[in-house]
C-alpha cells in the first residue's frame, strides 16, 4: 500500500484562507427584482410582485395590484423596510391578500443574503425568507 502525506506551509494555508475571505456582494441599486416566494408560498399564477431599491434609499416595485413604496436601510446584512405605503387599486380578493402578506412581509425583514442559486433573499426575524430574481424584462 502506498500512502502520501501532504504537508502545507502556514503561507500556503494563509494564502487559501485568505481567498474564501471574499466580502459578501453589495445589494444592487436601481436594478429592479421579481419575487417568486413569500415565504412559504409561491406567488400565484400571473401575478407580478417587484421590488427596486433605489439609490435614495426609497423600495419600491408593484405588489401584483397596486404600486408600492418604503424607506429601506442595508449595512452589510442588515436590511430594513420602513412602513409600506401603496395604492388604493383593488383587484380579485386573492390577489389583494397575497399582496397585504407581501407587504407585511417586507415589515419583518431583518437581513439580506444570495442563495447559492443567486437568487436574492430577504429574511425576516422568524420563517422563511421572500426570494427574488433579477428582473429581465
Amino acid at each position: 500500500m502506498l500512502r502520501t502525506t501532504f504537508t502545507a506551509s502556514p503561507a500556503a494555508i494563509a494564502l487559501a484562507l485568505a481567498g474564501c475571505a471574499t466580502p459578501p456582494p453589495a445589494l444592487e441599486q436601481e436594478r429592479t427584482y421579481r419575487v417568486e416566494w413569500i415565504g412559504e408560498r409561491p406567488l400565484l399564477d400571473g401575478s407580478h410582485l417587484t421590488i427596486t431599491f433605489g439609490a435614495d434609499d426609497r423600495a419600491y416595485g408593484t405588489g401584483g395590484c397596486n404600486h408600492w413604496f418604503a424607506g429601506y436601510g442595508v449595512e452589510g446584512e442588515i436590511l430594513r423596510f420602513s412602513q409600506v405605503g401603496s395604492t388604493r387599486r383593488a383587484c380579485p380578493p386573492a390577489l389583494m391578500e397575497q399582496e397585504a402578506r407581501f407587504f407585511q412581509a417586507l415589515e419583518h425583514i431583518r437581513r439580506w443574503d444570495v442563495s447559492p442559486l443567486d437568487q436574492l433573499q430577504l429574511w425576516p426575524d422568524e420563517g422563511k425568507p421572500i426570494r427574488l430574481w433579477p428582473d429581465e424584462g
